[in-house]
């Protein structure tokens, strides 16, 4: 009966201030919707830098007679194995000898191989960092060079542009989401505001005849909590007919490997729905605070 009285009123109230209903049913529905093409759109770029991040490696060059006079020694290749095998920022590393880069030269380049009168590449460690962040601290690790080993890289302009544009993506991606929540929040506390002062005197009377405070706060917050859920059903809707209409054609333009991939669309309207039930509770809690002082 309490549960059934609460609903009334709720949609009583939605009724009786509709034109404010509306604009905060509104205002969740951009709020989500957008926040739903930020979460799609961040969580594929993320991907997408996941992915480049792979090709952050560490390469390990071994002196050849062309560049320090002799070759390293296989004594010498083993020590700088025993300093990778303890280095805890390493995940991995693959011994690419002489032989075995000359092959992968050949056939990536036939023209430059095709008259080559020998072999002048180095054999090399390929170093797999545990975290795309740790390139530098293992090249760091190797400085000076071991003996045997001629020099050390691993693409430091790329590395720091590629973790550059990680954290402002980062970044971006989380001022954005709380702009648009924080923007959602005040306009639901703003309806249930004028629910509040069109039914003041109600509330008065009921709080001194004993009412509790989660009597008088139960119909408000149902309103603002049926507010962000209409609001971010109708987000999710939009963003499905945009995934089914707009993005295949966007998708067919961009060359992609199939790790690159955004959050699937059900774990993306489910966090909407989530939050527009937060967003709906928290604005409402927040207005009644001040009006329940009584």
């Amino acid at each position: 009966m309490r549960a059934r009285l609460f609903v009334t009123e709720a949609f009583r109230s939605i009724a009786a201030n509709l034109s404010t209903s509306v604009a905060a049913v509104m205002t969740v529905l951009i709020g989500m919707f957008l926040l739903g093409l930020f979460i799609a759109l961040g969580s594929w770029v993320i991907s997408w830098t996941n992915h480049v991040k792979k090709d952050l490696v560490v390469d390990v060059y071994f002196c050849t007679e062309l560049t320090c006079g002799t070759e390293a020694t296989t004594k010498e290749i083993n020590a700088v194995k025993l300093q990778l095998d303890q280095n805890p920022d390493v995940k991995s590393y693959k011994f690419v000898s002489k032989d075995d880069a000359w092959e992968e030269m050949k056939d990536r380049f036939p023209e430059l191989t095709e008259n080559a009168p020998r072999n002048p590449l180095p054999a090399s460690y390929e170093v797999i960092p545990e975290d795309a962040d740790q390139v530098q601290a293992i090249a760091a690790s190797l400085q000076p060079p071991p003996v045997g080993v001629e020099t050390v890289k691993y693409g430091e302009k790329k590395a720091e542009r590629v973790l550059q544009v990680a954290k402002i993506i980062g970044g971006i991606f989380l001022v954005g989401s709380l702009i648009l929540l924080v923007a959602s929040t005040i306009l639901i506390a703003n309806t249930i505001r004028l629910s509040i002062f069109s039914r003041r005197r109600e509330i008065e009377v009921m709080k001194l005849v004993g009412a509790s405070n989660w009597f008088v706060r139960a119909p408000f917050m149902l309103e603002g909590l049926l507010c962000g859920l209409a609001g971010s059903i109708l987000a999710v809707v939009l963003l499905l007919l945009a995934k089914e209409l707009a993005l295949p054609g966007i998708m067919g333009r961009i060359e992609s490997p199939g790790d690159i991939q955004a959050w699937n669309f059900p774990v993306v309207a489910l966090i909407l729905i989530v939050m527009s039930l937060l967003v709906g509770a928290f604005g409402s809690g927040i207005t009644l605070r001040r009006f329940l002082r009584i």
